[in-house]
């Protein structure tokens, strides 16, 4: 199985751990901006999309939006909009798709394509808050089209900023190119 969507978002991954060399990730600075922060959400939420898609190809093979993936994925993944994804080195717990339970599309989600449609008058979206929020979802969204592997433990290499919070690693195992986690989804 081609891992091309884990690939993508772990060099996304390396992106956002280079952005933390220029803005410190901390809630005082969720509201910075930058050209570089526009081309994080730009390309993080495009795949959000993509990996949404593919996701819901077994029990909704017409999902082709943001709304059509939140009446869809919660009633076949139930824990999907409850994870949580820790950033440990900066003590930050994001929980990118709990709008869902309300029914409501994510704010990231929004900005994105604020952002995408809108720039000149919404650029300030493109902020730090949006991007970690956005590859949170990324990384849930991930785990899901390859649950399989996580929970098998082959799913590597394991990302550095982004994690489940620990109720959901179940131990370390090791894969083909090195150590995994060992995820229960």
């Amino acid at each position: 199985m081609k891992l091309i969507h884990w690939s993508y978002f772990l060099a996304l991954e390396e992106d956002v751990q280079r952005l933390s060399r220029f803005v410190e990730f901390n809630p005082n600075n969720f509201a910075a901006f930058s050209l570089e922060m526009a081309h994080l959400l730009l390309a993080s939420c495009s795949e959000v999309d993509v990996v949404l898609k593919m996701l819901c190809k077994p029990f909704a093979p017409d999902a082709q939006n943001e709304a059509d993936y939140r009446s869809s994925i919660p009633k076949q993944l139930p824990n999907f909009t409850i994870i949580r994804v820790e950033m440990k080195r900066y003590a930050l717990i994001l929980q990118p798709w709990q709008s869902w339970d309300n029914n409501q599309t994510p704010t990231w989600w929004t900005a994105y394509n604020k952002v995408k449609h809108e720039r000149d008058s919404h650029y300030e979206k493109a902020n730090l808050e949006n991007v970690l929020q956005t590859m949170a979802g990324l990384l849930i969204g991930n785990l899901y089209l390859y649950r399989d592997l996580a929970n098998a433990g082959k799913l590597c290499p394991w990302p550095e900023l982004f994690q489940l919070e620990d109720k959901y690693e179940k131990g370390v195992g090791m894969g083909e190119t090195g150590w995994t986690v060992i995820y229960e989804l």
